[in-house]
């Protein structure tokens, strides 16, 4: 996700192992990676994400069928875990790749957010709004030291992300298979399923944490600035996560009613 670990897959722990004794050499050249530029590059993909979520929204509301975005949210999906994979192995082509993953995840976003709102009216902008509330609130909390990124933090969030992500691979696998009934249960709306998507939301909300101290010692290491995009990319890649966990936990809690 150790000098520099987090259990996002963009932001590994070997990143910025190759620019810690060469960015001083490097200063003349592209500078370095600043604070202010990864902020102004994650605003930048929150836009391009935003864009096209509304766009997909906006041709699932005109007829209220997903057929009609079904192939739009099969792209954003499919292409946006490609793109994804090609930023995380080349990561200087991420000022290019990164707002691409961006727009593509927005496809898929807002048909799966437009459907959502269709059973849930008002559920969309609820999960945007905790969504950002969430990132702020752990912001501010790391930033005046009130979380402190330790290492025990870190494996423990390291863990818990690899479990979730096992127990979701191992689901698919057995859904594929007809076996999905017997995860009925932790994906229902009982008590056991809103824990558990509570829990996943919690550990998702934390990823964040080691997302802002990864970013935090690559400025310090003097990263190129082409790594601006890339941390940029990496918050979004925990950013997307999180949204999806909450608009499942509110689906959760809206469908008792």
């Amino acid at each position: 996700m150790a000098l520099i670990k987090t259990s996002n897959p963009a932001l590994g722990k070997d990143t910025f192992n190759d620019f810690a004794n060469t960015a001083l050499d490097d200063a003349t050249h592209a500078g370095h990676m600043t604070l202010s530029g990864t902020v102004n590059k994650t605003g930048v993909l929150l836009v391009c994400t935003m864009a096209t979520a509304a766009w997909t929204w906006h041709q699932f509301t005109r007829t209220r069928q997903f057929d009609d975005v079904a192939a739009l949210v099969l792209t954003g999906v499919l292409m946006g875990f490609v793109v994804a994979m090609i930023t995380i192995f080349k990561k200087d082509w991420s000022p290019i790749t990164a707002p691409i993953y961006a727009a593509l995840e927005g496809l898929a976003l807002g048909g799966l957010s437009a459907v959502t709102e269709m059973h849930y009216p008002g559920i969309g902008i609820q999960a945007v709004s905790l969504t950002f509330g969430t990132l702020f609130v752990l912001l501010f909390l790391y930033r005046t030291g009130v979380i402190k990124v330790t290492e025990k933090l870190r494996l423990g969030i390291i863990a818990a992300t690899g479990g979730i992500a096992a127990f979701y691979l191992i689901e698919i696998v057995m859904g594929l298979f007809g076996s999905g009934v017997h995860f009925a249960a932790i994906n229902g709306s009982g008590a056991l399923g809103i824990g558990f998507s509570v829990v996943v939301v919690g550990v998702a909300a934390l990823n964040l944490v080691l997302d802002f101290d990864f970013i935090e010692q690559g400025i310090a290491v003097g990263a190129p600035k082409y790594m601006e995009w890339y941390g940029a990319f990496g918050i979004m890649v925990t950013l997307i996560w999180l949204y999806l966990e909450i608009l499942r936990l509110l689906s959760k809690a809206r469908s008792r009613n």
